[in-house]
C-alpha cells in the first residue's frame, strides 16, 4: 500500500480563483532593488547611451561646435576615402595590434608558466608583475617612457656600455612605433594573472599520466597546457585586442598629441582626437568613432566565428 504526501494548493485571494499577489516583504525588495540600480541607469543613459546616439546623429552633419550643426549625409565617410592620414592611422593602429598583442599574450602566458611552478612569495611577484597593467596607460608611464628612449635616455646610457651609439628612438620613424609596441608588451600583468588562474585550474592527473607516458615538458604543454588553456587565451585576445585599437595616451604623451614622426605614432584614437578637439571638426571626428566601433565588432564577431576551431572547452 502506498501513501501521497498531500501538496498544498497554491495561495489564491479570497473570492476569486486566480494566485495570491506577492507579499509586500517581496514588493519591498524589488523597489530596493530597482532603488539601488538607478544610479547605474542614470550614469548608462546620461553618459553611454545618450551621447553615442549623439555621436552617431552628428556623423552625418557638419559640426565645429560654435555653430548648429548642418546635415550633410554621408559626406564625412565617403571623405575618408581620399582621407591619406586616415588610411595611415589605420595602417599604424593594425601593425601596433597585429604586432604587440601576440608578443603580450606570450611574455604574459610565459611569466605565468613561471609563476605557476610554486615559488615563494607568489603574492608579492604576482602583485609587482600586475603594477604595470595598472600604470601603463597612464600619463606619468608615458611621460616615463620618452626619459627612457630620448637621446640620454636610460637605453642609449645601457648601449653605452657596450660600445654601442644609441640614437633618439622616439624621433625615428622607423623606432618610435616600436616603442609604444614595447610598453604594451610591458603592461602584460593583467593577462598573466588570468593565465595563471587558468593553468590552476587543469587537472594535474592529466600531467601525472603524460610523464607515466614518458612525455617531455614541451609535449605536455602542447598536448594538455595549451589546449585546456585555450578558453583563456581567447578571452584575453578579445579584452586585449579591444583594448590595443582603443590605445591614446601612450601615442598622445609620446608624439606630443602630432602622432609623429611623420605620422608613425598616429594612432586611430589620436587621429578622432586631432578631428575633434584639434580641428573643432565633430562632425568628422564622429563619423571615425563609429567606423572604429563597427571595425572593432566585426573583429570580435570574426574572433568568435574561428573560435570554434581552436578553443577547447572540455565538453
Amino acid at each position: 500500500m502506498t501513501t501521497t504526501t498531500p501538496t498544498r494548493p497554491p495561495a489564491t485571494v479570497p473570492g476569486t480563483d486566480g494566485p495570491a499577489p506577492r507579499s509586500r516583504g517581496r514588493r519591498r525588495q524589488d523597489v530596493a532593488a530597482h532603488v539601488f540600480m538607478t544610479p547605474w541607469l542614470v550614469g548608462l543613459l546620461a553618459v553611454t547611451a545618450l551621447p553615442m546616439l549623439a555621436s552617431l546623429y552628428l556623423a552625418f552633419t557638419d559640426y565645429n561646435i560654435l555653430s548648429a550643426p548642418e546635415f550633410i549625409g554621408v559626406d564625412n565617410f565617403t571623405r575618408m576615402v581620399s582621407d591619406e592620414r586616415f588610411w595611415s592611422s589605420v595602417r599604424v593602429t593594425l601593425l601596433y595590434v597585429l604586432v604587440s598583442v601576440p608578443l603580450q599574450l606570450a611574455f604574459a602566458l610565459l611569466l605565468a608558466l613561471v609563476l605557476d611552478k610554486g615559488l615563494r612569495g607568489l603574492t608579492i611577484y604576482r602583485s609587482a608583475y600586475y603594477l604595470p597593467s595598472l600604470l601603463g596607460t597612464s600619463v606619468a608611464v608615458a611621460v616615463l617612457w620618452r626619459q627612457i628612449f630620448g637621446h640620454d635616455g636610460l637605453v642609449n646610457q645601457a648601449l653605452a656600455l657596450v660600445g654601442i651609439e644609441g640614437q633618439n628612438w622616439l624621433v625615428n620613424p622607423d623606432t618610435a612605433l616600436g616603442t609604444l609596441i614595447v610598453l604594451n608588451v610591458w603592461t602584460f600583468g593583467s593577462p598573466m594573472v588570468i593565465f595563471l588562474a587558468g593553468l590552476r585550474q587543469i587537472p594535474e592527473e592529466l600531467y601525472e599520466s603524460a610523464r607515466v607516458d614518458g612525455a617531455t615538458v614541451l609535449r605536455q604543454f602542447r598536448h594538455i597546457t595549451l589546449p585546456m588553456l585555450t578558453p583563456i587565451v581567447f578571452f584575453n585576445l578579445i579584452l586585449q585586442t579591444i583594448g590595443a585599437f582603443q590605445s591614446f595616451t601612450q601615442a598622445h604623451v609620446v608624439s606630443g598629441g602630432t602622432g609623429g614622426p611623420v605620422d608613425s605614432t598616429l594612432f586611430y584614437t589620436l587621429y578622432v582626437y586631432q578631428q575633434g578637439f584639434v580641428a573643432f571638426d565633430m562632425g568628422y571626428a564622429s563619423a571615425l568613432a563609429w567606423v572604429l566601433l563597427v571595425f572593432i565588432a566585426l573583429i570580435t564577431a570574426l574572433h568568435f566565428a574561428l573560435s570554434r576551431y581552436w578553443v577547447f572547452y572540455g565538453d
